[in-house]
């Protein structure tokens, strides 16, 4: 079942998700060769902690950290440790937080000091494919709009489209109904109405969309060993058009 937010919740997911906003620009202060994935799992975690915020990842399901990172051929759920960024890695960093009963999500993918033009446009690509997206979240669209819009922007640039993981509803659950796939025409394929909110993010490969998951169990990385970039927000669909609740 889909639930639809009244104005009252959507201002409570906003507190949340505006956090999740100010703590991903926080981030990309730090993100310099030498840092290491655990110091900035701590800075997520430490900024959100002082507004209030509960870091929404750290055991949920069993996940071990505040903040996924995930560097280069690596997807999703990357597991901070001590590895350190070095010059020309991409590093994408997903968060949320839970306030008031309420969660906000939302990911950026960031370089590493100096990245190839590559990987510079992978980024560019998959950031235009979440707005492409975004513009699709309309009441009175369909569910498949918003997939469909991000896959043919995608492809059209000559990367793939990931199809193991899903964007998804969210509210008073981390992940709630429904799931918003980034590719073809979801099943079922609801319209969309106002007070719907969603966390679409695109996860886009250089390469093939297949994946692999590694032995710790979480971190899914790229088959072939090519990059990989994640863009999120959290929106909300109102009468005037879709509302980024994680825009900084």
């Amino acid at each position: 079942m889909i639930v639809l937010r009244t104005e009252n919740e959507i201002e409570k997911l906003s507190l949340s998700s505006r956090i999740v906003a100010e703590v991903l620009q926080e981030l990309r202060q730090h993100v310099v060769p030498g840092i290491t994935t655990q110091e900035l799992n701590d800075v997520a975690e430490a900024y959100a902690r002082k507004r209030g915020a509960l870091p929404a990842f750290k055991g949920y399901r069993g996940f071990p950290a505040s903040l996924c990172i995930s560097i280069n051929e690596q997807i999703v759920h990357g597991i901070p440790d001590g590895r350190k960024l070095k010059e020309g890695d991409i590093v994408s960093l997903d968060f949320g937080t839970l306030l008031n009963g309420f969660y906000g999500d939302a990911a950026i993918t960031l370089p590493v000091g100096e990245i190839g033009k590559k990987a510079q446009k992978l980024l560019a690509v998959t950031e235009e494919s979440l707005y492409k997206g975004i513009e699709q979240a309309r009441a009175g669209n369909r569910l498949s709009n918003i997939s469909q819009a991000i896959q043919s922007w995608v492809e059209s640039h000559g990367f793939s489209v990931v199809r193991d993981f899903v964007g998804h509803g969210i509210g008073t659950a981390l992940h709630e109904e429904p799931q918003i796939p980034n590719f073809g025409t979801p099943l079922p394929n609801p319209r969309l109405q106002e007070g719907m909110v969603f966390a679409i993010e695109p996860m886009v490969n250089e390469g093939s969309y297949e994946m692999r998951i590694l032995p710790d169990g979480w971190t899914a990385v790229t088959a072939d060993g090519k990059l990989s970039a994640h863009f999120e927000h959290t929106i909300a669909i109102t009468g005037n058009g879709p509302v980024i609740l994680t825009e900084g």
